[in-house]
């Protein structure tokens, strides 16, 4: 996908915003694959090659702790070899890029520490401004999964239960009212526990904007029953790092063939 990034500096149009909403209206539900820079990655190019071909909607760019130098490395070599969206799905103000085509500009919902709901978000707008990326509100709700992720972590959050949702819901109307453009609900990397269906379902009864669902997506029957629940964006990272790579293809098809198959 064509960036069509103003001049550093420039307002952004929103455009991939747009591409998003109308991929979601044409397809029901996207597929997008994350990317995680501490990961090994030797064949990146050759891997986003493959899920490109497969019909993947794009792909997210991003890491709780960043303890390589890959960052940006990892963010061109996308860039390079799909004609997808390629998003940051920022862990800090360390995981910024030019070259992307938009970053998640999130705001930590369930943190209980102001530095992950503003406080890194005020110190990385200027940065965005000036590379001229495009930026994406995003609501960062994290769903209680079994065990404490990275995510959880790092945010230091406190997730909400899996048997409320009532109280979901009222942090994605909050995330709305508040004007944000996306909600993603987050079980975490390697979660022993997705976020549940019903707690997808019942928020899709309530908020209009897009919803975006990950963490402890295991195969894809699971990715299917979260699109009819709602999802509008399923995302899977670790399940592609566990697998041999003459698997990969076949399980990325799988996985766009199930979430595809939900048109709204």
């Amino acid at each position: 996908m064509s960036s069509g990034k103003p001049k550093p500096g420039e307002p952004s149009s929103g455009k991939v915003y747009n591409h998003i909403l109308n991929e979601i209206n044409r397809r029901g539900s996207l597929y997008f694959i994350l990317i995680d820079p501490d990961k090994p990655n030797s064949n990146l190019a050759k891997f986003i090659r493959t899920a490109t071909d497969c019909e993947v909607d794009g792909f997210f760019i991003g890491s709780s702790l960043l303890l390589s130098e890959n960052f940006e490395k990892c963010v061109k070599t996308a860039k390079k070899n799909t004609d997808k969206p390629v998003i940051i799905f920022p862990g800090s103000i360390y995981q910024i890029s030019k070259y992307a085509d938009a970053i998640l500009f999130l705001s930590v919902l369930t943190s209980t520490n102001t530095e992950y709901i503003i406080g890194q978000q005020t110190l990385a707008s200027p940065i965005i401004f000036k590379y001229g990326i495009e930026p994406i509100s995003t609501a960062y709700i994290l769903i209680e999964s079994g065990k404490t992720t990275s995510a959880t972590f790092i945010s230091q959050s406190k997730p909400i239960p899996r048997d409320k949702p009532d109280i979901a819901i009222a942090y994605s109307l909050a995330a709305q009212y508040l004007g944000m453009k996306l909600i993603y609900l987050e079980a975490g990397s390697g979660a022993d526990n997705s976020v549940p269906v019903e707690i997808i379902r019942a928020i899709k009864n309530f908020v209009q904007i897009p919803l975006i669902v990950g963490g402890g997506i295991k195969n894809p029957e699971m990715a299917l029953k979260m699109s009819k629940a709602g999802a509008d964006i399923i995302v899977t990272g670790n399940i592609l790092e566990d697998i041999p790579e003459q698997k990969i293809k076949g399980l990325i098809s799988e996985f766009v063939t199930a979430i595809h198959s939900n048109k709204k």
